[in-house]
């Protein structure tokens, strides 16, 4: 394994460096049209509204928001102070925002927000937990960005030169 995007490219392109350019063009988008293709496939035919990455972060987070204290003080139906772990944080539904800013980066209710989510909606606030979540993890979108077709390089033959 390794953390650089070169080196793992430069690995998988090893028997193609002696190639012309447009050749080696040609086979990495060979390689990324069979891993989006396989992507495309896998969420298209899973069950679930979300892809599975963000739906299975969506269920760790309502099984540890369920061990969690939700106070609503102020009586808004939108801003909760939650509370565990001995500690506290700030959940705003309706920005959806986190103190700890989990929720404002990954765009998935966190923990906090599950548990903020549960007294707001009860028992059934497992179905209002895509309300609340960005729709750039939802099956649609996805499928969406893996539609595209990537195009190969035109081989030095296929050129005319006049």
């Amino acid at each position: 394994m390794t953390s650089n995007i070169a080196e793992l490219l430069n690995s998988m392109l090893r028997d193609e460096r002696e190639y012309p350019v447009a050749a080696i063009f040609n086979s990495i988008a060979h390689r990324f049209r069979e891993i989006f293709r396989k992507r495309y496939v896998e969420v298209d035919n899973s069950k679930t509204t979300f892809v599975p990455v963000a739906e299975k972060m969506l269920r760790e987070n309502m099984t540890k928001g369920d061990k969690l204290y939700v106070n609503n003080i102020n009586g808004s139906t939108n801003e909760f102070t939650v509370l565990g772990y001995g500690r506290s944080a700030k959940v705003n539904l309706s920005r959806r925002s986190c103190s700890y800013r989990k929720y404002d980066l990954v765009k998935l209710p966190c923990d906090h927000a599950m548990a903020a989510l549960r007294l707001k909606h009860g028992d059934e606030y497992d179905t209002n937990i895509y309300n609340y979540s960005s729709q750039i993890y939802s099956k649609e979108s996805y499928l969406l960005a893996y539609l595209e077709p990537i195009c190969a390089a035109p081989l030095e033959s296929e050129w005319s030169v006049e």
